[in-house]
């Protein structure tokens, strides 16, 4: 026999010294010695650690014909680093004082065979066989480089089978995880010995006769009973993904594999999520009816090591202190809220406003808990309305890829029970189980909904208790719940006639019920109208965007990208408040609102109590970007600017045939209306605040000041800070 020839003993000498000799260059990062392997042995042997992990680049700087065989041969070699492990076997250092069921169990059996030894005047037996799998309170993983490209699913195929493997999909479905029998444990009735059954596929037959030697000598068949708290479970879920629509071939269907997650890895993804797996692909035997009707066909799945999350949720960001403190430090910087807003989406032209919004919703309000048990929402809904061509889709899917946990549908594609729940049968159990739909699986993210307007009324109606209440109540096939769906709806929708008619109002336009509409903070119109300033400005942007594959120079920078996430998780963190001294600007400013609307007969937008909330929830989201736990009164005006914007651009439609009115004079009438009450003196401040919330620049209203000062209407005093009319 050539000695040249690998053999497993031989491989196992290898995982031994690896094991024990590796080092690496330097200290490893939470392991504090260069010998993590060695670390890491002590910790499994300490219970502090449930998860062995070898990395494949280490193993093959050791020796490279070791790793391409764990890479070729994966299952039998993670057996065989186990194996090897427990042989090492190091001693505890810590007194273990986590002791499990099974270790109580053994225990207790050695004390009973002691006892028993001593009472026939016996030595003191040896200890009795335990199967490793029984006794062992760790798992194998390999993980790959991070370099590694991940493979396309349906380029995953028979040469692959039992090799380690990297792949990268969508998560479309996850079962609960349940408990999975791993070594099953018998008990006989004539003979009192233990037997164990070591579990290695998805069914097993349990053992119904004695095979002891006692029984066997005795001539008898003794009968087995499964003793449940020697035996021993693990976790286990099963979880289906798919692969991304990038990688789906013209004309073809996206791919699906079967995931199988055991322990540690079970809930380290949900539906919706993007994840890079590394496993073993390995077959699965078909067992009965099944494999008469299939026959040599063997269904596959893929045997969980590694599950990696694209996008870490916000609540999840762990960030260095140099990053904590170049985010501080950007907040401190004026123009830091415009440059957010420009990063969101820099290849699309214009729509400062709408970014600026869009920026809003991802940072998100402030979740109020009150003391009788209420709750009131803290995200931000908004509306995009629009001709056709005006960027709406893409500023949605720009929304998705920013935000950690996005869900992208559309109106036509989607019905109610997609939008919201749907009841189907457990793959595993043939049990009746809930589907979360389109808004449950974007619960503490953004549900982006594009042509809203095509949406059956029927299935629109299951939004309403989301935008409100932030949960969907199910009564359907003897299951009754509530699920949680808090999250933000960002809606895009064509007018009623496909494009905007100025001949109709802009409630005939939208076309959407007023119940829904309410239900928006923010309502965007978006009209594509001829303009040969603004139209040439587009037009160069476009082809500069066609020609060098980017966007042109902006006025604010944009930032990068994982900056602007790592910003917006440090942001969510802070909840501000609301003072006291500002409560009685708001309200003055939601009255005046009321009032100006009763006085408009022809207006096209309704102001409600859900409009006061919108702008608390704005304006706490603007606190938030600036890192403080109190709301100002600048969060407040912008949060009304904003409001307004959304509103002149739904009564542009009125005002452009009209003549249009001397912004002095819209501001000489706001100022007016404030002493309406018989006051000849009004505080500048508030007249300023009330004259920027309707849309106005303070240069606009400083010239109104001046202008009317030169013609004798007011006086203003030498600190600016009040305005006296004059009687005459």
């Amino acid at each position: 026999m050539d000695s040249k020839v690998p053999t497993f003993d031989a491989d196992k000498e290898k995982i031994k010294r690896f094991l024990q000799e590796y080092q690496a260059a330097k200290d490893v990062p939470g392991y504090g010695t260069r010998q993590k392997y060695l670390e890491m042995m002590q910790r499994v042997s300490n219970r502090l650690a449930t998860l062995f992990i070898v990395d494949l680049e280490d193993l093959e700087l050791f020796d490279e014909d070791l790793a391409d065989a764990v890479r070729n041969n994966t299952k039998r070699y993670e057996e065989l680093f186990a194996e090897v492990i427990d042989e090492i076997k190091m001693p505890p250092t810590v007194e273990l004082t986590d002791r499990s069921v099974l270790d109580i169990t053994i225990h207790h059996r050695q004390q009973l065979a002691q006892m028993a030894a001593a009472q026939a005047g016996e030595a003191a037996p040896t200890t009795p066989y335990y199967p490793a799998s029984l006794q062992r309170r760790f798992s194998i993983a390999f993980h790959t480089s991070p370099s590694l490209k991940p493979s396309k699913i349906r380029g995953i195929d028979a040469q692959h089978i039992g090799k380690l493997v990297k792949v990268r999909g969508i998560v479309i479905r996850a079962t609960p995880v349940k408990p999975s029998l791993a070594v099953a444990t018998y008990a006989c009735e004539m003979c009192n010995q233990e037997l164990y059954h070591e579990i290695k596929g998805p069914t097993f037959m349990p053992k119904m006769e004695c095979s002891s030697q006692e029984c066997a000598t005795a001539g008898r068949k003794g009968r087995l009973n499964l003793v449940m708290r020697g035996s021993r479970f693990e976790r286990f879920q099963e979880l289906r993904i798919q692969e991304m629509a990038s990688d789906v071939p013209p004309g073809s269907i996206p791919r699906a594999m079967t995931v199988h997650l055991r322990g540690h890895q079970t809930r380290s993804a949900s539906p919706g999520d993007v994840v890079t797996i590394t496993g073993i692909f390995l077959p699965m035997p078909n067992q009965g009816y099944r494999a008469i009707r299939i026959g040599l066909l063997t269904t596959t799945y893929l045997d969980a090591h590694l599950v990696e999350q694209e996008k870490i949720a916000h609540a999840d960001h762990v960030l260095t202190m140099a990053e904590r403190e170049e985010i501080e430090e950007r907040a401190s910087e004026p123009s830091t809220y415009e440059q957010l807003a420009a990063s969101l989406c820099p290849h699309i032209y214009g729509h400062d406003d709408v970014k600026k919004a869009l920026l809003l919703l991802l940072v998100g309000g402030v979740d109020r808990s009150l003391r009788d048990g209420m709750t009131i929402r803290g995200h931000i809904h908004m509306c995009l309305v629009g001709d056709p061509g005006v960027a709406k889709s893409q500023m949605l899917k720009a929304i998705c890829d920013f935000a950690p946990r996005a869900v992208y549908t559309t109106g036509r594609g989607s019905s109610g029970v997609g939008l919201t729940a749907a009841i189907t049968k457990d793959p595993l159990t043939n049990e009746l189980v809930l589907e979360g739909g389109a808004l449950v699986l974007a619960d503490m993210g953004v549900c982006c909904i594009d042509e809203f307007d095509k949406m059956d009324e029927g299935d629109r109606t299951a939004i309403h208790e989301v935008m409100e209440q932030q949960t969907v109540s199910i009564a359907k096939a003897g299951i009754t719940t509530t699920l949680n769906a808090r999250t933000s709806v960002l809606a895009a929708a064509n007018p009623l006639y496909g494009r905007y008619n100025p001949k109709k109002t802009a409630t005939q336009n939208i076309n959407l019920p007023a119940a829904l509409l309410s239900r928006f903070d923010l309502l965007f119109l978006l009209l594509d109208r001829p303009d040969t300033e603004a139209d040439l400005r587009l037009a160069k942007h476009i082809a500069y965007v066609h020609t060098h594959e980017s966007f042109p120079p902006l006025e604010h920078p944009p930032l990068d990208k994982i900056f602007v996430r790592n910003y917006i998780s440090v942001a969510k963190s802070y909840s501000p408040f609301v003072s006291p001294e500002l409560t009685d600007f708001i309200v003055g400013i939601y009255v005046h609102m009321r009032q100006e609307e009763a006085k408009d007969k022809e207006v096209s937008t309704y102001t409600s109590p859900r409009s006061l909330l919108g702008v608390l929830r704005l304006a706490s989201a603007l606190a938030r970007l600036r890192l403080s736990e109190r709301v100002d009164q600048a969060d407040v005006e912008e949060a009304l600017r904003l409001i307004h914007a959304s509103r002149v651009s739904l009564e542009e439609h009125r005002t452009a045939k009209a003549p249009k009115k001397d912004p002095k004079m819209e501001i000489f009438q706001i100022i007016q209306h404030i002493s309406d009450g018989g006051e000849l003196s009004v505080q500048v401040e508030e007249a300023r605040a009330r004259a920027q919330a309707r849309g106005f620049t303070p240069e606009q209203f400083d010239d109104c000041l001046d202008e009317y000062e030169k013609l004798n209407v007011w006086q203003i005093n030498q600190t600016r800070t009040r305005l006296d009319f004059i009687i005459q």
